[in-house]
């Protein structure tokens, strides 16, 4: 099933009681994830990850980059298990050159992409960014100017929103003093799995949690759009 993250919403009953309910290996491939430019408040991918991510048995990938997305659409193309969803955003990749073919992932796992070293004597301490889906260049460069700062954070991809792997989440907590979730949607969405687990382990006693998503409003570029046309 090929559609808009923002139609999908219309069909949101059928998802759940024609395919969720019945564990049917559907495969959800959601463009415009995310925000969408000059589309506006009526197209933006915002809310799958939360209106998806609530329902029991699916499986919710996110691909930070092209060569993601190609070794993604292997792995939603072999899941038979149940329903499979795979959100990417509108625009173009980073330019990656790709390999001949995808390769199957295992489901519900992460990567860390950049590690921070470990403090004298092995102490916790730093900052972990665990980043869900394109926004990882961002967080790389985040994660640039933090070690300028001397400040070295541990950068990690989570890949799914659902299962979350939640080893890589408990790994992060433990290992480090402040943990950042990253994502391109509404509040109650991948943040939210993170911390529900967090609080369900009582690592939420031992971490600074502390999730970004898209604000708590639609999200119209009219004002950019404006800001742009000032500039000249």
């Amino acid at each position: 099933c090929a559609i808009y993250s923002s139609f999908l919403q219309r069909a949101y009953d059928q998802v759940m009681h024609d395919v969720v309910l019945q564990k049917l290996p559907v495969r959800f491939a959601i463009d415009r994830a995310g925000l969408v430019g000059a589309d506006g408040a009526t197209h933006a991918g915002s809310f799958d990850i939360a209106y998806l991510g609530c329902l029991p048995g699916i499986s919710i990938m996110a691909p930070s980059d092209e060569v993601e997305l190609l070794h993604m659409t292997a792995t939603a193309t072999e899941f038979d298990e149940g329903p499979i969803a795979l959100r990417y955003p509108r625009g173009s990749g980073l330019g990656l050159e790709l390999p001949a073919e995808g390769q199957v992932l295992e489901i519900g796992k992460g990567r860390i992409i950049r590690e921070m070293g470990r403090q004298a004597g092995g102490e916790k301490g730093g900052i972990a960014i665990l980043s869900l889906g394109p926004r990882l260049k961002e967080a790389l460069k985040a994660a640039d100017l933090l070690t300028a700062q001397g400040l070295p954070p541990t950068v990690a991809d989570a890949r799914f929103a659902k299962p979350i792997d939640t080893a890589l989440v408990e790994n992060l907590a433990r290992n480090h003093a402040v943990l950042i979730t990253l994502e391109e949607g509404a509040i109650g969405g991948f943040g939210a799995q993170v911390g529900q687990h967090l609080a369900n382990t009582g690592l939420l006693d031992h971490v600074r949690f502390r999730p970004m998503t898209l604000p708590d409003i639609f999200i119209d570029h009219n004002t950019q759009d404006a800001q742009y046309e000032q500039a000249g």
